[in-house]
């Protein structure tokens, strides 16, 4: 199978999201994507050019993270499945408004006209305040699936949700499916 995993700019997660990714590509076909701020911006979780070198490690391909190389992923129908993990609250609300300014966003639209499915797995501060606007329009929308996700520090962020990405793959073949997983909020 033939699968693009994009990574937006919640850096502190991708920890997480890395040894998914890994242990994706022992099965499948891992097209990495970077969005502008995944490719471009370190942070006290690395440089961008560390987490640019680990996923083409990983996937033995360089990751794609131009608005060029991503648009022939739908006319060639390049893809089986986007996974988006992180996916951050400005990814959200770009996708909810069709928005495809950046590499990730146009990777989903050009992915979304072969009527195939796009798995979010959410990371972001505002999940329950401005962004959740945006959650609930992708809910309602044909081939978008979500990660289950909850609130990573109640206290702490009250609004803040991330998605669990450790059942990535679950989530993955359920959508494959045409199914959500369930229970969506954890």
């Amino acid at each position: 199978m033939n699968i693009g995993f994009a990574l937006c700019g919640s850096f502190c997660t991708y920890s997480q999201v890395f040894p998914i990714m890994e242990a994706l590509s022992r099965e499948h076909r891992i097209t990495p994507i970077f969005s502008d701020a995944a490719c471009a911006v370190d942070s006290r979780f690395g440089t961008a050019p560390e987490h640019i070198a680990h996923a083409r490690q990983i996937c033995g391909v360089e990751p794609l993270h131009t608005i060029s190389q991503v648009e022939p992923i739908g006319p060639k129908k390049l893809l089986d499945i986007l996974i988006i993990a992180p996916c951050t609250g400005n990814t959200l609300a770009k996708l909810a408004h069709s928005i495809a300014d950046t590499p990730v966003t146009m990777a989903a639209k050009s992915h979304l006209r072969n009527g195939r499915p796009v798995l979010v797995a959410v990371s972001t501060n505002d999940a329950l305040a401005g962004a959740a606007e945006n959650i609930g329009k992708l809910l309602s929308r044909k081939h978008f699936y979500f990660v289950p996700f909850g609130q990573d520090d109640p206290q702490g962020k009250p609004t803040s949700m991330v998605a669990d990405f450790a059942r990535i793959p679950q989530a993955m073949e359920e959508a494959l499916n045409g199914r959500q997983l369930q229970p969506l909020i954890i």
